[in-house]
């Protein structure tokens, strides 16, 4: 003879709604737990690092590298008069003096007593970037 059982319908919907509330709460504490860890240091073969004390004294550093280097800033100085670069003698990286020749240029248009040669380049010492530049006749 079989024996009649009450219904857990309804218990068994109450467990089950508990475990999945449960498992998503987990699941959202261990995703908030791995989004604040830190990023972990990579890491290195043992081989290949030089474990030594720390020391003063000049670091050199000899970095080799595909590309061209490009400078940072470009300092331009206007002309207030109009001219050509005839020949550029000293191109970008080379070591230069004060009295080192950079550009030969010719001014167009201009008279006998403003000739390139008799005209210098007056810097002021430093040389800042907002400095004013002018062309004076010696």
């Amino acid at each position: 003879m079989d024996i009649q059982r009450p219904s857990n319908a309804r218990a068994k919907k109450i467990k089950r709604i508990a475990y999945v509330t449960v498992a998503v709460l987990a699941c959202a504490g261990v995703t908030l737990a791995l989004s604040r860890l830190k990023p972990a240091a990579p890491s290195v073969d043992g081989s290949t690092i030089w474990p030594d004390t720390v020391k003063r004294g000049p670091m050199l550093r000899e970095v080799r590298g595909l590309g061209t280097l490009v400078p940072e800033d470009i300092h331009w100085i206007p002309a207030q008069t109009a001219a050509r670069v005839d020949k550029i003698v000293i191109r970008p990286g080379h070591l230069v003096t004060p009295d080192t020749v950079i550009l030969e240029m010719s001014i167009r248009n201009c008279n006998a007593t403003c000739s390139m040669p008799n005209m210098r380049l007056r810097l002021p010492r430093p040389i800042t970037p907002h400095s004013k530049y002018k062309w004076t006749a010696i």
